[in-house]
């Protein structure tokens, strides 16, 4: 390996510093023992990954538990402020977000269950409404012909009822699945108090003790903030696109709202389907392609307003999410763990922008001001 003229090693020094050269300034160089740092760094965050990959069954509903645990943990302090012991009211909680969950899944159910069984009949319809594109693919058959391109464009073909099922596996954990993330969930609230008791007293230094703490409070109070304020957010764009739907003709502008107000939750994806779901229902319940866009369109207007001015003005200032950050954890965690990974994308970041905000050393370097 050679060694520059401006690190010539100490005498008796065996770690092998390098000693700087008075006359010239050469660039910083990366020694040895920092790629073997950075390597390993790599190898134990990709090891990481593969695990939680693999694991999915067991890490998934185990980090939602602890999550939703930790969002609804305000909510159990106060029951317990009310005389509830904590055991007692980590079950009502789970009990009462299981019954709104159930009633949220009943008015989507209902529709789609109807609308499931309708399949061929609702896609020959649609196919009937989608002839008035007929002209444009056979100017682009001309275009494609006159290139040289191939002659042919590919038909519209409606989808067949096989993906069904395909679909509602990959959407619906399992059983255990859905067993593991209850039972965790109640313990979790249930001891969340010894839980940080613990983690606490884990450190002997007072000072990591006091940053332990205020981790943990500033954990709990941000992602309580978070599900209360989201919540109330998408509650209003569900009342608002039923009220919508209602007023475009829509059907079942209660089980669309409900739908909206669910996929809200997470962030870009659930939008962008909801729209999707919006022109495929009016294009089949209106005569008019321009009668069946007026939902879908007007529901953008209400997104465009939500999330460019209503949700940023609200949990931006108090969390600075970045947007970039933002939508690259959602591609990551909805890769890793589908759509409920995409629902904890932004909690996951939340968190993680709180770790880096204490543990990370205050004298960091900035910028020059330009």
């Amino acid at each position: 390996m050679r060694v520059l003229p401006s690190e010539r090693l100490i005498p008796g020094n065996s770690e092998g510093e390098p000693l700087p050269d008075s006359h010239t300034e050469l660039p910083p160089v990366i020694r040895r023992t920092e790629f073997v740092a950075f390597a390993l760094a790599g190898l134990l965050l990709i090891a990481v990954v593969t695990v939680l990959y693999v694991g999915r069954a067991f890490f998934l509903p185990v980090v939602m538990a602890f999550v939703t645990g930790t969002m609804l943990s305000p909510a159990a302090s106060f029951l317990e402020r009310c005389k509830v012991p904590r055991a007692l009211g980590a079950v009502l909680i789970v009990i009462a977000g299981t019954t709104v969950v159930a009633f949220v899944v009943a008015l989507i159910a209902s529709p789609v269950m109807e609308w499931s069984t309708r399949l061929p009949e609702l896609g020959a319809h649609l196919k009937d409404k989608l002839h008035v594109f007929d002209r444009p693919l056979a100017l682009w058959r001309e275009l494609q012909a006159m290139i040289g391109g191939s002659e042919g464009f590919p038909s519209i073909h409606m989808p067949k009822v096989e993906w069904v099922q395909p679909t509602l596996e990959f959407l619906s954990p399992t059983f255990t699945e859905f067993l593991l993330f209850f039972v965790t969930l109640i313990l979790f609230i249930a001891s969340w108090r010894d839980l940080r008791r613990a983690m606490i007293m884990t450190f002997s230094d007072r000072d990591a003790r006091l940053r332990t703490l205020r981790i943990l409070n500033e954990i709990e109070v941000h992602l309580g903030n978070y599900l209360l304020t989201v919540t109330l957010i998408n509650i209003g764009v569900g009342v608002g696109t039923g009220l919508i739907c209602a007023l475009t003709g829509m059907p079942n502008p209660a089980g669309l709202g409900a739908l909206a107000a669910t996929l809200n939750f997470i962030p870009i994806i659930g939008p962008v389907a909801m729209f999707v779901v919006l022109v495929v229902v009016g294009l089949v319940a209106f005569p008019t392609i321009g009668g069946g866009l007026m939902a879908a369109l007007a529901f953008g207007g209400l997104t465009f307003l939500e999330g460019h001015f209503i949700t940023p003005t609200i949990i931006g200032r108090r969390l600075a999410l970045n947007a970039l950050a933002v939508l690259l954890a959602l591609a990551f965690w909805t890769w890793m763990w589908g759509p409920m990974g995409a629902f904890l994308s932004s909690p996951l970041l939340i968190v993680a922008l709180i770790l880096k905000e204490h543990l990370l050393p205050a004298d960091a370097p900035h910028l020059p001001q330009a």
